[in-house]
């Protein structure tokens, strides 16, 4: 990612040189206009201040015919002829380029030349002169310098400007930032936004303002709801629990009576289960649990494999565990307990008599496999209540409940089949 300014600098450097790259065309072609149109007004001059100067000599026909002569040879670049009447036209003017008969170098000069008639004692004579074009390609080599030195300067310049404007403009916005990255619903610290004298930063601090204080009172009300339900529906279910296992131990119970009484305590108790883990999982998408504890992975898995040690016995499921010691990450103890215990578990339940399960733990990741006959269908698999089995004994939660404690410490689980085995991968 790049900073803002950044962004907005780049297509403006781009825009300036591509200005400047077409202005240096634009400079040659408005330039060599100017001096052509100079170049015929001074000829336009020469040609008529000629004429007005012959015409005041009075000379005679045979001296005015030896000064013109005079005037073809002392001035190279005009030539004045007399025409017949019938030769008069319009005045004509023309670039051409020619080589220069004294000069060795093999060079082309351009000349702007003005063919005109002119009367001298009331006769016509056809004036031709031609000026010589000052090269404009050495101008414009030095304009296109000037204008790369101006463009580096306007680089630099923005880079300077850029790097000032981060530091004091964008101050506050930093702040700001700052503080909202540290900003947590769970300390409920009040915020305090440095003030600022740009409207948008103002406006932006003041909505803030707003915002953190609908969230931090919706967050409460959450909290209440999440902690009165789960007092207020688990302690009826508690009564109704034990009430269900007084009545179980009747001797006076008929064989009906009790299946119909066990049915209820079963039903109960995952409804008591079901009720836990939606809870669970309210206060991990409200962000109710500390994410700042070190938790010794390796530490949990091997003490989940020992609890769970009895169910492994029970289904006569062979365990092969590759852990990694040392393996320490940040995040909540009781979450990743939950995780492991719940994919254990998982892989357990659904791991046929004799099956095998595979434990591993790298620095990287946490990997649970376990045999399996066919792939799960993993537009369900994390879904809340989906029955990927014919296994009604679970909640239906629990890898709903794996994938959110994934998501609130910023892991990823995945899921594949691969040599008839389900794996489950925590990327950590």
């Amino acid at each position: 990612m790049k900073p803002l300014l950044t962004k907005t600098t780049k297509p403006f450097l781009i825009y300036v040189l591509i200005v400047l790259m077409i202005s240096i065309p634009v400079y040659y072609f408005v330039v060599d206009t100017i001096w052509k149109s100079e170049l015929d007004e001074h000829n336009q001059i020469i040609v008529e201040k000629t004429a007005y100067e012959f015409n005041q000599l009075q000379l005679s026909e045979e001296a005015l015919d030896k000064s013109l002569e005079l005037w073809n040879h002392i001035q190279p670049e005009t030539n004045i002829e007399r025409i017949s009447p019938n030769q008069v036209k319009r005045d004509t003017i023309y670039t051409y380029e020619r080589h220069l008969p004294f000069i060795s170098e093999q060079k082309k000069e351009r000349y702007r030349c003005l063919e005109k008639v002119i009367y001298i004692h009331n006769k016509p004579y056809l004036f031709t002169i031609q000026t010589n074009i000052e090269e404009s390609h050495e101008t414009i080599a030095v304009i296109a310098m000037i204008t790369i030195f101006f463009f580096v300067m306007i680089v630099v310049g923005l880079l300077y400007l850029n790097r000032k404007l981060s530091s004091s403009i964008w101050k506050p916005f930093r702040s700001t930032l700052n503080q909202l990255k540290t900003f947590n619903l769970n300390s409920q610290n009040t915020i305090e936004f440095p003030a600022s004298d740009t409207t948008e930063f103002e406006e932006l601090n003041q909505s803030l303002y707003k915002l953190i204080e609908r969230n931090i009172s919706t967050y409460k009300t959450q909290q209440e709801f999440t902690e009165n339900a789960s007092h207020e529906l688990q302690t009826p279910l508690a009564i109704i629990k034990n009430k269900l296992d007084l009545l179980l131990q009747d001797q006076n119970l008929t064989e009906k009576q009790y299946s119909i009484a066990e049915d209820m305590n079963r039903a109960l108790t995952r409804s008591s289960r079901i009720n836990k883990n939606l809870l669970l999982l309210a206060k991990i998408e409200n962000n109710q649990f500390d994410s700042s504890e070190i938790i010794s992975f390796d530490h949990l898995l091997h003490q989940s494999i020992d609890i769970l040690g009895e169910h492994f016995e029970q289904k006569n499921i062979s365990v092969t565990e590759h852990i990694s010691n040392g393996v320490q990450v940040s995040g909540n103890n009781i979450l990743a307990e939950i995780l492991i215990n719940n994919l254990i578990i998982n892989a357990i339940r659904h791991t046929s008599l004799g099956g095998s399960i595979s434990i591993q733990l790298t620095h990287s990741g946490f990997e649970i496999s376990n045999s399996g006959m066919e792939k799960l269908d993993t537009n369900l698999l994390f879904k809340r209540f989906s029955k990927l089995s014919t296994d009604n004994s679970g909640s239906g939660l629990g890898l709903s409940i794996i994938q959110e404690i994934c998501r609130f410490h910023h892991w990823t689980i995945s899921y594949r089949f691969e040599n008839q085995n389900h794996v489950f991968t925590v990327k950590i």
